[in-house]
């Protein structure tokens, strides 16, 4: 449900309690992100490559019993709400709006302030109006007179049944100045959003306001309208054709860079192609949204197109988390095939395989299927699909003919792209394919790719050695101060064919398990301890009860010993009156003790579903486990013993240490108290503390079993 403010600004109702608990319920953590990425099992978890960064073998860990995921490259982490607001950039109450729809769960909302409303995330607003120009597009084709005289014959024309321009969202902006903008206003919609979006534009005085003397336009205004979606399908751009012939006007125009619309991230057909990719095992690579479109209609479903611009290392990433295999489908145009063989150097760095194919001279994938249909279609792929080598290689030495020099530029040409190749195997069958094709000995191919691989080294040094020297000099200018980068070098060549673009006292402290005390009173250093500024042993022990407490608060810390007692109840009381000096533990330490004095047990969920990222980032880094028994010792039989199984010892073992991290930071800070004082009352005092401080020692040395110096 949306709602407007007196300044028009769209915004969203805030989603109620017990609907955002049955998203949360309903989210499967390996389904949502099963909609990004290909996931794999191994052990208990589900392994992919990031897709928040780039990386060639997987660090990023699903758990579906736990319900979230960690990438221990980059260190990303949440739940399934959390995920969504990564991955699409959404604000929280977007996010579940989000998860809402594809659980098919009924939105329950109360009405926000007008402070609450106004502080919502413009990039929501953004994206509601970039959908209500979708539907407004769409109403124009199937709807408006002129849509239906003009633009859906040209779709027809085009071949696209009805479904296709449905499942594309195809649609029509009508022949009209501003009509789309007029119509959004009275529909609540405010001009500025409108504008960032990129579906108006202004003119006139930039000082002045919309109700001065600025004009508002329609940008798409009497073009044929393409939706470009991201990965889940949210409408973020436009790609619009005129149908006039009128060489006055750029023939295809595409969304302006926006907030939310980054063309080099983006891949048209996406959404529709991402399931087909992942069944398939192999991404279809176009030029055009057409090609998409009629290839989909055809049955070939994995095929998704540039978006208008040349291939970026973005959208090779993007679809990497679908498959490792790329077949880019060119049209005969011989210009237009070595332009692009520059983005398959890319896709070879990046570890994809990659293969093409040239369809006959004045064919390109749309008119090609459309004349011998999709199951010729897709065999004449299958027969003509070469290799990235094999391709350069046939394409470059019909040029080169038996021209030496030539034919040697060529084979330096071959073996700069070969080494880029990540897998050292993949590189070498490369290297004999290549000798074989050119005719020469493997070795000196072999020693060029090192010579390459040195000399990219060093460049690599050189520009981490300017990028540092930068920082250097940007550090010590004034505040405010900015260097300026240096404009790179352009290649007019290289330009997108579309023109534009939550500590509380009063804990009990009588109870400590039978068995299980530390026979050590409890530390409350008359010295305050300094919280640490790094993760020091106070911090790591700090860490690890915490972790403790996250993981089996719940849970029975000796069901054997002290029955019902559980785990959050025997650290709590074991280090009352201790706190926490790392801030992130103080606040969760403290959270248990408030919660623990109301008689709740906070438990992994609590924490792993946080609305305060950072406790919720730490809690996944905590309770997540990067490593798993083999498979193959259950298999054999192998125990091994989990945590479960030895909680009262981890626990006893993590308070011995942690009070002896206090006292060791005690005996230090006394230490040099002595050593600054010359008042032999103050240093009677200081040596009692001492003392005191040391025999405290030995004792927990002796309970850890540990040596303790004289």
């Amino acid at each position: 449900m949306i709602c407007t403010t007196q300044k028009g600004v769209i915004l969203s109702m805030r989603i109620d309690e017990s609907t955002i608990e049955r998203i949360r319920q309903s989210a499967d953590i390996a389904d949502v992100i099963g909609d990004y990425v290909s996931l794999k099992k191994k052990g208990a978890n589900l392994w992919a490559c990031c897709p928040f960064h780039g990386e060639k073998s997987p660090s990023f860990s699903v758990s579906p019993a736990k319900g979230i995921y960690k990438c221990f490259g980059c260190g990303k982490a949440g739940d399934a709400i959390r995920f969504i607001m990564d991955i699409e950039g959404l604000g929280y109450g977007e996010a579940l709006r989000h998860l809402a729809k594809k659980y098919g769960i009924e939105i329950q909302e109360t009405q926000l302030s007008d402070e609450q409303q106004l502080a919502q995330n413009e990039r929501e607003s953004l994206l509601i109006a970039l959908n209500y120009a979708k539907s407004y597009y769409q109403d124009n084709l199937f709807q408006h007179e002129e849509g239906k005289n003009i633009a859906y014959p040209y779709f027809k024309e085009r071949g696209f049944s009805d479904k296709t321009i449905r499942t594309f969202e195809l649609g029509y902006s009508l022949d009209n100045w501003d009509a789309f903008t007029k119509e959004a206003v009275r529909n609540g919609y405010n001009v500025d959003i409108l504008v960032k979006a990129g579906l108006t534009i202004l003119k006139g005085n930039e000082n002045e306001t919309v109700q001065q003397n600025q004009k508002t336009f329609d940008r798409f205004r009497n073009r044929v309208t393409f939706p470009i979606h991201n990965v889940s399908g949210k409408v973020i751009a436009f790609g619009a054709r005129i149908l006039k012939n009128d060489k006055t006007q750029a023939k295809y125009l595409n969304s302006p860079e926006t907030e939310v619309y980054h063309k080099s991230n983006v891949l048209y057909g996406i959404y529709q192609a991402k399931n087909a990719i992942r069944t398939k095992d192999v991404c279809y690579l176009v030029e055009g949204y057409t090609d998409v479109i009629s290839l989909h209609q055809a049955g070939i479903e994995n095929v998704v197109a540039s978006s208008g611009t040349s291939l970026t290392i973005e959208q090779i990433r993007l679809i990497a988390r679908f498959s490792q295999n790329i077949t880019v489908l060119y049209d005969g145009d011989p210009a237009g095939i070595k332009a692009s063989l520059r983005g398959m150097d890319m896709i070879l760095e990046e570890g994809l395989n990659v293969k093409l194919v040239v369809f006959p001279e004045g064919e390109d994938p749309d008119s090609y299927v459309q004349k011998i249909g999709s199951d010729a279609f897709v065999e004449y792929i299958q027969k003509t699909a070469s290799d990235f080598i094999t391709f350069k290689a046939e394409l470059s030495l019909k040029e080169a003919g038996s021209d030496p020099f030539k034919r040697a530029e060529l084979i330096k040409d071959m073996v700069a792209s070969i080494s880029k190749i990540p897998d050292s195997i993949k590189r070498s069958v490369f290297f004999q394919k290549t000798a074989n094709l050119m005719q020469i000995d493997e070795g000196i191919l072999i020693a060029e790719s090192n010579k390459i691989s040195l000399e990219r080294s060093k460049q690599r040094e050189k520009d981490n050695q300017r990028d540092a020297n930068r920082q250097r000099l940007q550090n010590d200018l004034p505040s405010g101060v900015t260097l300026s980068k240096p404009e790179p070098n352009v290649n007019f060549d290289d330009l997108p064919s579309f023109s534009e673009e939550d500590e509380f006292s009063g804990f009990p402290t009588d109870f400590i398990p039978n068995n299980r005390t530390t026979n050590v009173q409890n530390i409350q250093p008359n010295i305050p301890v300094s919280p640490p500024k790094v993760l020091t042993g106070i911090a790591l022990q700090e860490k690890e009860c915490v972790r403790l407490l996250i993981s089996h608060g719940i849970k029975e810390v000796d069901p054997g010993v002290a029955p019902g007692v559980t785990l959050m109840q025997y650290i709590l009381s074991e280090i009352d009156g201790m706190n926490f000096g790392t801030p992130i533990y103080h606040d969760i330490l403290t959270m248990c003790r408030e919660r623990f004095t109301q008689g709740v047990v906070l438990d992994t969920k609590f924490f792993i579903s946080h609305s305060n990222p950072t406790i919720q980032q730490e809690a996944i880094n905590l309770v997540t486990e990067r490593y798993s028994a083999s498979e193959a010792w259950l298999k054999y039989e192998i125990i091994v013993p989990t945590e479960d199984d030895k909680l009262a010892d981890l626990a006893y073992q993590n308070i011995l240490r942690l009070k002896k991290a206090f006292n060791d930071q005690q005996m230090k800070d006394l230490m040099q108290q002595l050593a600054k004082t010359s008042d032999a009352d103050e240093q009677t005092h200081l040596l009692g503390l001492f003392m005191k401080a040391k025999e405290i020692e030995k004792q927990i040395s002796k309970e850890l079993g540990t040596v303790v110096g004289r």
